[in-house]
């Protein structure tokens, strides 16, 4: 079994020996690589769509590999026991659609040890709901593939506590950190940041040619304009940022 850039960046976050559930899983490719690879000993797959699942189906029969992959027809977890498995995988969705399936089963997200996730849209937004609601952002990558850049996150929950959101000790964020650099970390990737990941890097130069672009042609909009030079300056301060990083 042969992965994608993006599928093996997930694949290399998940501890050796656990169980998983790989949630939207689609061909069932990851699920099967898991299992051959010797990583997982028990893998649930699982999907929304009756069509993705059947072919996932089909591809763990033609593998062997019934006995060790369990699919089962589920929106997001709603069909996953609690405590079933070590962790989660998920990917191939938006932000939103990401957090919503977290939402509504954060009493199983909770107890888990700990979560693989590739949001493809909305980082700002997705990262701040995974810090609001004490999911903690322990290790990150990014990957270039087919035109386009994917970020996945090794997410642990942390213990819950008094006022949800706070920037602990024990977390990811520094303590030290203003609104406005928490506000980049959610954006880009704290632990990208810290680390001056190449590929951020890239991406960075990536974003601010097309913010350029956009400015371009929106010189007769005050408000646009204004909105596109501030995320040009959220980009260089991003980029400045990392070079200092330690």
């Amino acid at each position: 079994m042969e992965l994608s850039k993006r599928m093996l960046s997930l694949v290399s976050f998940v501890p050796k020996g656990s169980s998983v559930c790989d949630v939207g899983c689609d061909h069932g490719f990851v699920s099967i690589y898991l299992i051959e690879q010797g990583i997982c000993h028990k893998v649930l797959a699982t999907d929304v769509g009756k069509g993705p699942l059947q072919r996932a189906t089909e591809h763990i029969e033609q593998a062997g590999l019934s006995a060790y992959i369990e699919t089962r027809l589920s929106d997001g977890l709603k069909e996953v026991s609690y405590l079933e498995t070590d962790g989660m995988i998920a990917a191939g969705m938006g932000g939103r659609l990401m957090a919503k399936i977290l939402s509504e089963s954060m009493d199983k997200v909770q107890a888990m040890d700990y979560l693989i996730l590739q949001p493809q849209s909305e980082l700002l937004f997705f990262r701040a709901f995974l810090r609001q609601h004490n999911l903690m952002i322990q290790s990150e990558d990014m990957v270039f593939e087919d035109g386009k850049y994917y970020p996945v996150m090794f997410v642990k929950p942390i213990q819950e506590k008094q006022n949800a959101g706070c920037i602990e000790a024990d977390s990811t964020y520094d303590k030290t950190w203003n609104i406005y650099q928490i506000s980049l970390a959610d954006q880009f990737g704290p632990c990208l940041i810290k680390s001056r990941n190449k590929v951020l890097g890239d991406y960075l130069d990536f974003w601010e040619g097309h913010q350029q672009i956009i400015l371009e042609n929106v010189a007769e909009h005050p408000e646009r304009r204004a909105q596109v030079e501030e995320e040009i300056k959220r980009i260089r301060d991003t980029r400045a940022w990392m070079q200092n990083a330690m």
